[in-house]
């Protein structure tokens, strides 16, 4: 095996560090911009499988993806997306900046993996969001989801 194909195939994004010596975060897309699926990765696989369809005519309208290293409350990495008018690809690690945090109740979870509030538009649910956060308490909210 190849050198580089032996380093693909121990990837292991979902423990990848967090941080960056810059103090930056890595993101490890799953949905790229302009995406009109959900993606997820399979840790077990080491793959990015096909989770769902977005209602006809949404597409994500920023990358969206996990922070590597953290669990949430949910027992999954925090999600997270990326202010970016490029869009990427899933498993691409992108180094970003925290600017800050959108709580939405955990039972509007699926609202969450939708892309939040605008794919809710065609469904029954009733999403409300509980507020932004600054760049400070998404720091504070990260270094409390660290795995140790």
């Amino acid at each position: 095996m190849s050198k580089g194909r032996e380093l693909m195939a121990r990837a292991d994004l979902v423990h990848l560090s967090t941080w960056t010596k810059s103090g930056s975060v890595r993101v490890v897309v799953e949905s790229p911009k302009g995406s009109a699926v959900k993606f997820d990765y399979d840790p077990d696989l080491d793959v990015f499988v096909y989770g769902k369809a977005l209602p006809l005519g949404l597409t994500y309208p920023y990358c969206w993806g996990f922070l590597p290293g953290t669990c949430g409350d949910d027992g999954d990495p925090l999600d997270i997306f990326v202010l970016s008018d490029a869009p990427t690809f899933p498993g691409v690690v992108i180094e970003c900046r925290l600017v800050g945090v959108l709580r939405l109740p955990e039972r509007l979870r699926q609202e969450m993996e939708q892309f939040f509030l605008s794919t809710t538009f065609f469904t029954h649910k009733h999403a409300t969001v509980q507020g932004w956060k600054g760049h400070k308490a998404a720091i504070k909210l990260v270094r409390k989801s660290q795995m140790t």
